[in-house]
């Protein structure tokens, strides 16, 4: 009962303390934060940052889509090959079976 009541008063002290300072001093974080974002020099490094992610971005999309087909080709047990490939018995394939040359 004892942690409740001091839980509630904590709360009550916070609401009362945060509303006091609330509005004002958000308005002032929102300027500053506009004031950074704004500056040639962050925008310059936004710039950056976004010609860069568009130079790599279909060497991501490459990657993630073979990451993505082995998952499928290991969780499925089908392999991923060729059709002239899988035509082809392996050389693992033929031990196995007993058609190796």
């Amino acid at each position: 009962m004892r942690g409740k009541l001091l839980l509630v008063v904590g709360l009550g002290v916070g609401y009362v303390l945060g509303s006091r300072a609330g509005r004002e001093r958000y308005e002032q974080i929102k300027v500053a934060a506009g004031r950074l974002w704004n500056d040639p020099r962050v925008q310059r490094q936004v710039k950056q940052a976004e010609g860069f992610a568009k130079d790599k971005a279909p060497e991501v999309v490459e990657f993630l889509s073979d990451g993505a087909k082995k998952v499928v080709s290991q969780v499925s047990g089908k392999s991923t090959t060729t059709k002239a490939s899988a035509k082809a018995p392996s050389k693992a394939r033929a031990a196995k079976t007993g058609t190796a040359k």
